[in-house]
């Protein structure tokens, strides 16, 4: 059980946010498959308060469990103003993205560029506290912006008592981008450095990975990134494991389940955005899930499904994408499936 604010929650797994990955049908497939918490895509502070709509469609609820809407900036004004609005329309916890590597955001001097600037991260930190009000605010962040400059810990506590309610460290710097391996050990002096929850992000795949960040960080829970690249279930599986519901885990997810799944999500992302743009949303996911089921390795390596893997992911219309998503399935897999309950585009 951890407690974030006024929310107590049995959640040792949460759903990491992840630009162009987690909007609000993965979020909602996530929950529905077990996930306990989820956290939105990073959404800009000043583009939701001049009105971009691609910011308030990040920020949209996904109508089960609490709202958690990541937000970033480098601005005190866009960043209050932004609290503001999501509190107002309904957010449950306020998380501030200063662990983002990409170049267009710490070029902007946001995400983990900020951990270059602690006194300006907390001066932001500061106006996100006092514009949530009694709506907790957390921290998600890297171990530094390189390895000479490791100053997570100290930015952890002055969050803390700045008022910011939980802290999730990504057990690598910003200059490793997602190189080499994540050091979970490394995120343990945070959890020494401050009396909030403190959650370990980076390289966690399964349960055994989960454990094994646990151990290592002295973390309370554990957030999942890359891992749910098809496979949206995963953090409801590895939360069972570590809350001592593993016998809820199925034993196994065959084919056609995963093909269900995947229809399910190809038809959630439609709805959401609309054809046009929802066509292009779809096909890393899909790609994914075809991979999850042939196993990386073979996907490399077999000419044919290749060839009807490149079909699914060029394919412009969306009653093919669906059909041909179904060929590559029973092609690989050298029979018919049972292909049911898959919603509006069967």
């Amino acid at each position: 059980m951890i407690r974030i604010g006024p929310h107590s929650l049995q959640a040792r797994a949460i759903l990491a946010p992840m630009s162009g990955i987690t909007d609000a049908p993965f979020r909602k497939l996530a929950v529905r498959l077990g996930a306990p918490l989820v956290v939105s895509e990073m959404v800009a502070s000043k583009s939701l308060c001049t009105g971009n709509p691609e910011m308030t469609l990040k920020a949209e609820a996904v109508g089960a469990g609490l709202h958690v809407v990541q937000i970033a900036g480098r601005e005190t004004r866009w960043m209050d103003e932004a609290t503001r609005r999501l509190v107002s329309s309904g957010a449950d916890i306020i998380d501030i993205n200063m662990g983002c590597p990409a170049r267009k955001v710490t070029n902007g001097y946001s995400g983990s560029a900020l951990m270059r600037e602690p006194v300006h991260a907390l001066q932001l930190i500061e106006a996100t506290v006092a514009a949530a009000g009694e709506v907790p605010v957390t921290l998600k962040m890297r171990l530094g912006w390189d390895h000479d400059n490791l100053n997570a810990p100290q930015i952890a506590r002055a969050a803390v008592d700045a008022g910011v309610q939980a802290i999730t460290v990504h057990g690598r710097t910003r200059c490793q981008f997602y190189d080499g391996t994540a050091d979970w050990h490394a995120v343990r002096a945070v959890r020494e450095a401050v009396d909030v929850p403190v959650t370990v992000n980076g390289d966690i795949r399964g349960i055994d990975s989960a454990a094994a960040a646990l151990q290592a960080s002295g973390a309370d829970a554990v957030m999942i990134g890359r891992g749910v690249y098809g496979r949206p279930w995963v953090v409801g599986d590895i939360n069972a494991g570590l809350t001592g519901r593993a016998a809820e885990i199925p034993v196994s997810r065959d084919a056609e389940w995963v093909a269900e799944i995947a229809l399910e999500h190809h038809d959630a992302i439609l709805t959401h955005y609309g054809t046009t743009v929802g066509v292009r949303a779809a096909r890393k996911h899909l790609g994914w899930y075809l991979d999850t089921m042939l196993g990386t390795e073979r996907a490399k390596h077999d000419p044919m499904h290749a060839a009807r893997r490149h079909a699914v992911l060029t394919e412009k219309r969306p009653q093919n994408v669906a059909r041909l998503f179904r060929a590559c399935v029973d092609d690989a897999f050298g029979r018919d499936l049972n292909w049911t309950a898959l919603g509006a585009v069967a």
